[in-house]
């Protein structure tokens, strides 16, 4: 076992039910439900969302996608420091790839990250329904993942997003790597580089934000977006949506996002080397002490 994770026997999950599934009006509603940890990503929560939108994609009455989260945050990440991380328990697969439980050396994390992260957001992204994220307080790192495969965003006031991990961890960004497609290209290296806080009104100014509303008005706000999509018919938006990822991958979205997902492994084979440890020694409780910190 690689140093740093956790024995399987360790995992303790706080909810047998970290995703909440709600269907009204012709729209579901997808909730991450660890609240108490800000709604961090464990295997549990991935998989518990692939089978909601599993689900609305198979409902028939279902015609938009709403993705939201619990409590004062949208989503801190991925989970590197709960007592639910489950780093070490396998999972039944949602592609052809082996399980990456007992993997040697670098291809454990090679072969989970394919599976539960990078494969798991371009499954999301192309979805046939049109989705929706409804994004509160901290959208970090993995949180940007899954803010950036829905369609359209609607985001509170006091949201921000940040991706620290180059900072932290000297990893070259998140595993779907769609920062040089959500923002300019100077702005997506200060955003890395930096590793600081972007707030909502900042990321609308460069169209990766649809609309800022105020906290108390983001439920209403985005329910009456999802109603708009809700009367539209099906097809019609299934092949919008596949008209703009052909443009965004004509463009290299897919392949540099390939490119970028072995530099993030590289990185993770460094610190490995370096630290013995994949995330440089990183933990949760030391980038939430570290991030606040350094954005006060």
């Amino acid at each position: 076992m690689r140093a740093g994770t956790p024995e399987a026997a360790d995992i303790v999950y706080e909810t047998d039910e970290p995703v909440l599934y709600e269907v009204r009006e012709g729209v579901a509603w997808v909730t991450m439900c660890r609240e108490r940890y800000n709604n961090a990503q464990n295997s549990q929560m991935t998989y518990a969302l692939d089978d909601a939108f599993r689900r609305a994609v198979d409902d028939p009455e279902v015609k938009a996608i709403v993705l939201g989260g619990a409590g004062k945050h949208f989503s801190a990440g991925h989970d590197i420091g709960t007592p639910g991380r489950d780093l070490a328990r396998s999972f039944p697969r949602a592609h052809l790839l082996p399980d990456h439980v007992g993997r040697p050396g670098a291809e454990l994390l090679y072969t989970r990250e394919q599976e539960v992260y990078l494969g798991m957001c371009r499954r999301w992204r192309d979805i046939p329904k049109p989705t929706i994220a409804m994004v509160q307080g901290a959208c970090i790192a993995g949180g940007l993942m899954l803010a950036w495969v829905c369609d359209l965003i609607v985001a509170s006031d006091d949201a921000f997003f940040q991706d620290p991990v180059s900072r932290m961890m000297g990893i070259p960004g998140v595993e779907y790597f769609a920062h040089g497609f959500e923002l300019p290209p100077r702005v997506a290296k200060e955003f890395l580089l930096l590793g600081e806080r972007m707030p909502a009104e900042r990321a609308y100014s460069f169209g990766m934000v649809n609309k800022v509303v105020s906290r108390a008005e983001l439920a209403q706000a985005t329910a009456e977006m999802a109603a708009k999509l809700a009367v539209q018919a099906s097809l019609g938006m299934w092949l919008t949506k596949q008209a703009i990822h052909q443009v965004e991958d004509l463009r290299g979205k897919r392949s540099a996002m390939d490119a970028v997902f072995h530099m993030h492994h590289f990185a993770h084979a460094q610190n490995d080397l370096i630290t013995g440890n994949a995330l440089g020694g990183v933990t949760g409780k030391s980038a939430a002490a570290d991030n606040k910190k350094t954005d006060g």
